[in-house]
């Protein structure tokens, strides 16, 4: 279930510590709960315009993901096979995602990822090759797409992880122990980003209005909630 910041390119390579392969990399998350809304067309067209091949989006799982619960509640099935079904569930929103706007490129391993990133591509994650080779995932729904998406940014050495959602609380700083027990991260979302280098981040979605010239730090460090 769980995010970022944007950038102009010449401030996203000054600004941040690259990675050990030289880049700056930012994982942000998409909430599949932005489908239908006219926000969710313009932080595609943002990322599009502003990514230099550094950022990565992570979709979530949405009314793909939604579905697998309606059917395992009428076919029994077992939270491992709830699991794989969610991050195919993924795979499907970021599809559509990718559909909604030519400029995005898929990519489903870390070959690929590389590869968009050398053709300068702003990059949406497919997750299921990834997390389903990795038994050391937790199969269940205590991990979303928020997870899936912190497991990422520690994959690809990211500076910043980003989660876009319908609604935020107010504040810079967040509780990551509120936001857990409110259901707005996952219930493995701590684990996967406790002790870990890169930035967290929560925005809004109505939040895109504040990066229509070019995404930075500034700005996020004046929009997002920072999770503690």
């Amino acid at each position: 279930m769980y995010c970022f910041a944007l950038l102009d390119s010449a401030q996203l390579w000054s600004n941040a510590t690259n990675n050990k392969k030289g880049r700056a990399v930012w994982v942000v998350k998409v909430g599949g709960s932005l489908l239908g809304s006219p926000e969710l067309e313009r932080w595609l067209g943002l990322f599009a315009k502003f990514s230099d091949g550094n950022i990565i989006i992570v979709p979530g799982g949405g009314v793909f993901a939604d579905a697998v619960r309606d059917a395992q509640k009428v076919s029994k099935i077992s939270g491992a096979c709830a699991h794989k079904l969610a991050v195919l569930a993924m795979d499907q929103f970021g599809l559509l995602l990718a559909n909604m706007n030519p400029d995005l490129a898929v990519a489903r391993t870390e070959m690929e990822i590389d590869e968009r990133t050398w053709q300068h591509r702003c990059i949406v994650w497919l997750p299921s090759q990834m997390v389903l080779a990795d038994d050391s995932i937790p199969k269940s729904w205590d991990v979303t797409s928020d997870s899936i998406a912190a497991w990422l940014a520690e994959k690809v050495d990211a500076q910043q992880l980003v989660l876009v959602k319908s609604d935020k609380p107010n504040g810079a700083e967040l509780s990551l122990k509120m936001m857990t027990e409110s259901g707005v991260v996952d219930e493995a979302f701590s684990d996967f980003v406790l002790n870990k280098t890169f930035g967290r981040w929560v925005l809004k979605k109505t939040d895109c209005e504040y990066f229509l010239e070019g995404v930075n730090y500034e700005t996020l460090g004046k929009v997002a909630g920072a999770l503690h």
